[in-house]
């Protein structure tokens, strides 16, 4: 049990955001079968101070649902699906995309879809509540195929496509299931997709977003460093050539996990690095 935990810890930490952000609904999920699943109905009953409800009676006491509606979900089924198409999703964008421009796609994504959905569903004069993560999912995705539409993806027993392909058969499925159902998350998606190409265009324009996300680094304790000067330096020179290493074996391994996970290190690799933290 130890070694699960151990690295599940690692997994976490050494993973890309989109991923951390999937570890947090899995776990956000397990918890809320605890607190808010009726298992003699075998349904969610959220409270509206964790889902977002389309009653400005309700959302107006809890401002902060229109961002943790989308870390809820209705159903495993729910939840596999807005998780699998996350990390599709992440790792497209973090081809041209960096880590803060993704929190803010994901997080203003969330609350757009969840402002569209209020205002589409009071229009309509319907009181209803909303959980999910893919409106912010959506955002995500289509910043990217707006971005790069002709980008080609290899998709199991079909082929090779164009993104703008997939993304078209997704914007088409929402816009029929729209019109026919009128469903609350289908305008969340189609709010989604929307935030998209507005966040494209403000980066055209020059108005980035993730500025609000960005954090400063702590920094590194270093330790005093004296030099003298002398004849020789030789016996100096094994030192600094085994920090250099060591230090390139991090970067080397660090590099390793940005491009493939942490899944692809070696055990040996897995091994150093757990070391070196220690």
């Amino acid at each position: 049990m130890n070694e699960i935990f151990k690295d599940i810890k690692e997994q976490y930490r050494y993973n890309d955001v989109s991923q951390k952000l999937i570890f947090w609904n899995i776990a956000i999920f397990i918890l809320s079968l605890a607190m808010f699943f009726q298992f003699k109905l075998g349904i969610f009953s959220f409270p509206n101070y964790v889902a977002l409800s389309s009653n400005p009676e309700q959302f107006r006491f809890f401002p902060w649902t229109f961002i943790s509606y989308s870390f809820f979900h209705a159903d495993f089924l729910h939840l596999l699906s807005n998780m699998l198409f996350l990390f599709f999703a992440g790792r497209l964008f973090f081809t041209f995309f960096n880590a803060n421009q993704f929190l803010a796609t994901y997080f203003f994504g969330a609350i757009v879809s969840g402002i569209v959905y209020v205002l589409v569903q009071h229009f309509y004069f319907s009181d209803n509540q909303i959980v999910g993560a893919s409106g912010a999912v959506l955002a995500v995705f289509f910043t990217v195929v707006f971005y790069s539409p002709l980008y080609l993806i290899r998709i199991p027993l079909v082929g090779i496509v164009k993104l703008w392909h997939i993304g078209f058969i997704i914007l088409l499925l929402n816009v029929i299931y729209f019109a026919v159902e009128n469903t609350g998350g289908h305008v969340a998606h189609l709010a989604g997709i929307g935030f998209g190409y507005l966040n494209l265009f403000l980066l055209n324009k020059g108005v980035d977003l993730s500025k609000l996300f960005v954090f400063k680094k702590s920094k590194k304790n270093t330790t005093f460093k004296k030099v003298y000067k002398t004849k020789s330096n030789v016996s100096a020179i094994p030192q600094i050539k085994e920090k250099d290493i060591t230090q390139k074996q991090i970067d080397d391994i660090l590099d390793k996990i940005s491009k493939s996970g942490y899944d692809s290190l070696t055990k040996e690799e897995k091994e150093f690095l757990f070391k070196v933290n220690q």
